[in-house]
């Protein structure tokens, strides 16, 4: 049977393969589009392209790649480097999260405390959103840098061994390091959405000369290849390393807390009102929460085609494995 510590080795190996697999296929990708301009949409499809035409429209095209990639990739990393650092406070603060202490919510921090003694974690950082949903998150890049929010909705709504549950959840992400693969996979995301939306908008803008005008088309197709990447490649890369997170969190903290069937209850409560207002228009923060905190309707057109690739496994699922350990302990 797999160990906590199984997990934590697991999701090292798969953040550093995230941050490899995510240059090497953006690579790919923006070599594959721009050769199909080059050889296909550049030129005449009718014509007999002799073998030194088509040696130099390869050299043209690596010379290309030779000044946009590194660019590209120079951007990202110091974008990813920034948000290894400080992502989960851009996270928090894109949230409007609310920092709360001992003196706000006791309750909560002996919660809290009492679970991090039981598991041997330092504390995390309390937050709370001002929001009546049911919801819950953790972020961070290692446990001694770890924050948990909730939001207003969950802590009133559920009872202390529900609220107990879903706090112990969290943490169990914090505990495997799936706060740090989130985090990763988040700001990749975030980066190539934005910078395609960037690049999209500067490759619109009129030029009057004709060098303005390529640098138009080549803006413009890398605003393409941005969005692309970022709304259905990358999430894909996200879905192939999420999927059992979930379940694994759920299962320690059932373990925890000896009272999954609390944990169970808690899902069913949540399921019923999971979105949250302030991540409506983060859609990529999904994978992070409990529970899916976007409705189809706060997505967007790119959003939803990315959701149709659920971040979680069936919330029904996940509460009849539950009940299934609470016959078991």
């Amino acid at each position: 049977m797999a160990t906590t510590y199984d997990f934590i080795k697991q999701n090292k190996r798969r953040t550093m393969l995230l941050v490899l697999l995510f240059p090497i296929l953006f690579a790919l990708l923006t070599w594959g589009v721009f050769a199909l301009i080059f050889f296909v949409i550049g030129g005449d499809p009718y014509a007999t392209v002799s073998e030194f035409q088509a040696t130099d429209q390869m050299a043209e095209l690596n010379k290309l790649m030779m000044f946009v990639l590194p660019i590209c990739w120079g951007l990202a990393m110091v974008w990813m480097a920034i948000s290894y650092f400080t992502g989960d406070h851009i996270i928090l603060n894109s949230v409007n999260a609310i920092p709360v202490t001992a003196y706000d919510q006791p309750e909560i921090y002996r919660l809290v405390e009492n679970l991090c003694i039981t598991r041997g974690l330092p504390p995390p950082k309390i937050y709370i959103l001002n929001d009546n949903a049911l919801n819950a998150f953790a972020t961070g890049r290692d446990p001694e840098h770890a924050s948990l929010a909730l939001t207003k909705g969950i802590v009133k709504k559920l009872d202390r061994a529900e609220l107990e549950g879903v706090i112990a959840h969290e943490l169990a992400h914090i505990e495997n390091r799936d706060i740090r693969l989130m985090l990763i996979t988040v700001a990749g995301i975030s980066f190539f959405t934005l910078a395609g939306e960037i690049c999209f908008r500067m490759g619109l803008s009129r030029g009057r000369s004709r060098e303005s005008g390529k640098a138009n088309l080549l803006f413009f197709v890398l605003g393409v290849i941005c969005l692309i990447y970022g709304y259905i490649i990358a999430p894909l890369l996200r879905l192939a390393v999420s999927r059992t997170r979930e379940y694994q969190a759920d299962a320690t903290a059932a373990l925890t807390t000896r009272n999954p069937r609390a944990l169970a209850s808690a899902l069913k409560k949540i399921s019923a009102c999971p979105y949250v207002e302030d991540i409506q228009e983060h859609s990529s923060m999904a994978a992070m929460c409990i529970e899916s905190p976007v409705g189809p309707l706060g997505m967007g057109l790119f959003g939803s085609l990315s959701g149709l690739m659920a971040t979680h496994p069936p919330i029904e699922k996940r509460i009849q494995v539950l009940l299934e350990m609470d016959r078991g302990i």
